[in-house]
């Protein structure tokens, strides 16, 4: 029987386990990406264990969120990062160089090569032919030092891709059809692999904004083959010695399958305040804008922002609309600049960010109260822009110029002919901002400022386990909602203690406080808990203020891995009735636990208060089942070595 290309991947880094959808396996890891906001716990975590080098073919750290200044915190820990990585081994991309993804998929990305990130959109090194997963930090601390990646086996869904875009409709509609059809938690244990003659007619820019988006699936990841336009992309960047071709093999069998006819598609919109609430742009018609923000690891590219320079060129923005352009990379700003581009931005009245995440991950351009935003982005949950009662619609870099000038939501289909982006035989090649490791690391001194505090550690799991119910929480919650990521918040990721004090608060105000009254306790959640971002502080600070177990429909991916990773028990209800019972402040008690999670899919939870009895699924491997009783990770690591 035929390969996938994910396939064929997996079984050339296959440590343990076999390649049997839903059966725990161990694949080695070739390349890690760190950024500031998830990078300064990573580190200090990789410190933890002890080991004097990474092991791992590349490393790079990336400084790309945390860029406002407005404090001596971020500077801070962007110095603790550039040292730790000069000592250890680690490729340091300076702030200003660009964002993690865009800047990866330039330089450091190669075919058939695995990836770890700690940051939920590293998938979109899977658009030139890599296997490139998000997890936490503690996952690729844990990498970096030489230990295996491990991972339930995913179903690997065919894409199958016909025909071509027409104009004005983009690569952005393609995965935002896909949202529409199978919505944020439809891609949950499953990679998608994109195939059929339409995989063709897309650039690699084009097939990394889909792959990115992919996270908003809630896949482990999202893969296309690497093939000639894989090629002259690596040539593009003086990399083609990168090249491996990679495709599946004609009698490649897939678990499940999609077509979509790319002709078919128009340009789509995603409404608030989902990803997966998709509509036609068409039937957005008259809905007046405030703000539109193009940028994002999901499109600033190159192409992306020259298809919107040639829309703006000539053209004056709205009078009531402010736009904001964040390039995705030194590369692309520079080549902007060189060609002109940049003065038509400039010229209609776009405001240029830096080539950071900006305000995609809530770090500036906060939209006005009750503002509607358009934005290119690859998330719109409700308060992410900064903005509580801002309405944020995700939208091409097509729909977000046309609407840009015309001040409403506009089909860019409505503006004639659209105008024609080539991809560049070369592109300009300038790494200077990109810091190589030491050659003698011993005389490197990892500098830590103030602001960096101890990580809480969980500790061996008790015989008992009792605690009240803190916070009761409906379906999708998102890690922004368990641990905000705001501008003002940002600058603490390395500072637990701190950050505690806003654990949950979009959805309970009192919860830190309920939390350390109560010496921690129990969150009980609904389907899908977790979903967004590969953040780990959404575990790290629960840890912190004592949460021993969450209870809920579902769990998110990576959620439930950072969950398990500091071990904090994740159960599932397998009566989702059984929801309904539970109300706020119900004692909680696990007895036996050890036992239980030792030797049982199904753990008994008692709910003191009602005299009912629970039965709760754990969906934990071996493995992982004895992450929980050593109190994480970490723990499990120090106790047993890295394999």
């Amino acid at each position: 029987m035929g390969l996938t290309v994910a396939q064929k991947i997996i079984k050339e880094h296959l440590v343990k386990g076999e390649m049997i959808p839903g059966k725990e396996i161990a694949i080695r890891i070739d390349q890690t990406l760190t950024q500031d906001s998830t990078g300064t716990m990573a580190y200090l975590q990789f410190e933890a264990m002890g080991i004097d080098r990474v092991k791992t073919k590349r490393s790079v750290a990336y400084i790309d969120h945390n860029t406002l200044q407005t404090g001596p915190e971020n500077a801070d820990d962007h110095l603790y990062i550039q040292t730790v990585a000069k000592k250890y081994g680690i490729y340091f991309s300076k702030p200003g160089n660009g964002i993690c993804h865009q800047v990866h998929l330039e330089r450091f990305a190669v075919p058939g090569q695995t990836l770890l990130g700690s940051d939920s959109h590293t998938p979109t090194a899977g658009g030139i032919g890599m296997l490139a997963i998000g997890a936490g930090g503690l996952d690729v601390a844990v990498a970096m030092g030489g230990g295996e990646y491990y991972l339930i086996m995913p179903k690997i869904v065919k894409v199958n891709l016909k025909g071509r875009l027409q104009p004005w409709v983009s690569a952005k509609d393609v995965i935002l059809e896909l949202l529409r059809r199978l919505t944020v938690k439809g891609g949950v244990g499953k990679i998608f692999e994109y195939t059929g003659e339409g995989v063709k007619t897309l650039s690699i820019p084009e097939r990394a904004t889909i792959t990115n988006m992919g996270a908003e699936l809630g896949a482990t990841t999202s893969i296309f083959p690497s093939d000639e336009v894989t090629y002259e992309f690596l040539k593009a960047q003086g990399r083609e010695s990168d090249f491996v071709e990679i495709l599946p093999d004609p009698d490649a069998q897939y678990d499940e399958e999609i077509e979509i006819d790319l002709s078919s598609l128009v340009p789509l919109a995603a409404c608030p305040h989902s990803p997966d609430n998709v509509v036609p742009v068409s039937e957005l018609k008259g809905i007046k804008v405030d703000q539109v923000a193009i940028g994002s690891c999901t499109n600033s590219s190159y192409k992306d922002l020259m298809k919107v320079a040639k829309i703006l060129e000539g053209k004056t923005i709205a009078e009531h609309v402010s736009l904001v352009i964040s390039p995705g990379s030194k590369q692309v700003l520079n080549m902007l600049a060189q060609n002109g581009a940049l003065a038509s931005l400039v010229a209609a009245g776009a405001r240029i960010l830096e080539c950071a995440c900006g305000p995609c991950i809530g770090m500036g351009q906060a939209p006005r109260t009750n503002g509607i935003s358009l934005r290119t982005f690859n998330r719109n949950f409700e308060g992410r822009s900064g903005t509580p009662s801002a309405k944020v619609y995700l939208v091409s870099p097509e729909t977000a110029a046309a609407s840009a000038i015309t001040g409403y939501i506009t089909d860019p289909r409505t503006l004639g002919d659209e105008p024609q982006v080539e991809m560049p035989k070369s592109f300009l090649i300038n790494d200077n901002l990109i810091i190589p490791p030491a050659e003698n690391p011993d005389e490197v001194e990892v500098i830590r400022g103030p602001n960096i505090k101890p990580f809480p550690q969980g500790k061996p799991l008790p015989e008992v386990v009792t605690g009240k119910v803190l916070i009761k929480l409906g379906d999708n919650i998102t890690t922004d909602h368990i641990m905000p990521s705001n501008a003002k918040l940002l600058p603490y990721r390395s500072n637990i203690p701190y950050l505690s004090d806003y654990c949950l608060t979009p959805c309970d105000p009192d919860f830190p406080k309920k939390a350390r009254e109560n010496g921690g306790g129990f969150i009980v959640g609904g389907v899908n808990y977790g979903q967004g971002s590969s953040r780990e502080h959404a575990a790290l600070v629960p840890l912190y203020l004592g949460i021993k177990g969450v209870l809920a429909k579902s769990f998110a991916r990576i959620h439930m891995a950072n969950l398990i990773n500091n071990g904090i028990i994740p159960m599932v209800f397998e009566n989702p009735n059984d929801y309904d019972t539970i109300e706020e402040m119900d004692e909680l008690k696990i007895e036996n636990a050890r036992d239980q999670i030792e030797k049982s899919d199904v753990l008994i939870i008692e709910n003191v208060t009602k005299g009912l009895k629970y039965r709760m699924v754990l969906n934990l491997t071996e493995r992982q089942r004895q992450m929980i009783l050593h109190g994480g990770l970490l723990n499990l690591t120090k106790a047993k070595g890295m394999n």
